[in-house]
C-alpha cells in the first residue's frame, strides 16, 4: 500500500477498479496521526521516502495537557453546544470542578474533554456542573488566591509569556503586540525575572511573594516616568 501511495503522489495517475485506462487527477493530500512517523521509519514499519514526499508542510498540534488555558475555553465551549442541543441551562463549572479540569493530564485529548462535559451535561441534576459530574476527582487542598496585585502579576507574567511565543522570541515584535515600547517589555521582563532569549522564568521569578509585587510597583512608576521624561524632551524640541 505505501508502494502504490508513494508512485501515486509521484505520478498523479490512478486507474479505476476493473479498468485500465489511467487517469490524471489533481489532488492535494491532507493527512494526520497521533504517532511518531520518524520514529516508524526508524523501525522500519514506514517508508522514509513516502514520508519526505508526503511532509510537504507539518502543523503539529501539542496535546490539550500542554495547552493550559485552552481546557477551560473548550470545556464552555463544549457546554454551551450541549446546553442548545440537549435543550439545558446549566450555569456552569463549579470551582471545584475548574480545578479538576486543569489538573487533569487529558489522556485522551479534545475528544476525551468533549466526551466528559457531554455526559455531565446530559446526567447532572444539578445547576452548575462538579467534578463528580464530570467523573474527575477534585484537586486536593485547592486554595484560590484573592490578592489583587499577586492576580495581576500573576495574569501579567502570562501575557508576557503569550507574546513572546507569538514572536518567537523577539522583543521588539512583543512589545508591539503588547502595545508598548521596548524599554517597558525589558523592563517588566526585568521585573518577572524572564529571559530574554528563551522567555523561561528564572529561579528569582519562582519565588513569588510582596517583594516582587513591590518590585513591579517600582518598575512600572520608574518606567511611567521614563515615558514622561520622554514626553518632555519632544515637547523642548518642538518649542
Amino acid at each position: 500500500m505505501q508502494v502504490k501511495l508513494l508512485r501515486f503522489l509521484q505520478d498523479q495517475i490512478v486507474e479505476r477498479i476493473g479498468g485500465r485506462a489511467r487517469i490524471q487527477v489533481d489532488v492535494r493530500i491532507v493527512s494526520a496521526t497521533n504517532q511518531s512517523v520518524e520514529d516508524k521509519v526508524r523501525d522500519g514499519q514506514f517508508r522514509g521516502d513516502l514520508l519526505y514526499r508526503m511532509n510537504a508542510v507539518t502543523v503539529r498540534i501539542p496535546p490539550l495537557r500542554e495547552r493550559g488555558g485552552d481546557v477551560m475555553l473548550l470545556a464552555n465551549w463544549f457546554l454551551g453546544r450541549f446546553n442548545r442541543e440537549y435543550t439545558r441551562n446549566l450555569r456552569g463549572f463549579t470551582a471545584a470542578a475548574i480545578a479538576a479540569l486543569e489538573a487533569h493530564p487529558w489522556p485522551g485529548n479534545v475528544r476525551e474533554l468533549e466526551n466528559r462535559v457531554k455526559r455531565a451535561v446530559v446526567m447532572t441534576e444539578g445547576r452548575q456542573l462538579g467534578p463528580e459530574d464530570l467523573e474527575l476527582t477534585a484537586a486536593k487542598d485547592t486554595v484560590v488566591d484573592l490578592d489583587l496585585r499577586a492576580a495581576r502579576l500573576r495574569a501579567e507574567r502570562e501575557v508576557l509569556h503569550l507574546a513572546l511565543a507569538d514572536s518567537n522570541g523577539t522583543l521588539s515584535v512583543a512589545a508591539k503586540l503588547l502595545g508598548i515600547s521596548r524599554p517597558t517589555m525589558c523592563g517588566l521582563m526585568e521585573v518577572h525575572g524572564i529571559e530574554p532569549e528563551t522567555g523561561k522564568p528564572v529561579e528569582a521569578a519562582a519565588s513569588g511573594g510582596r517583594t516582587d509585587l513591590a518590585r513591579t510597583d517600582l518598575a512600572r512608576t520608574d518606567l511611567a516616568r521614563t515615558d514622561l521624561a520622554r514626553t518632555d524632551l519632544a515637547r523642548t524640541d518642538l518649542d
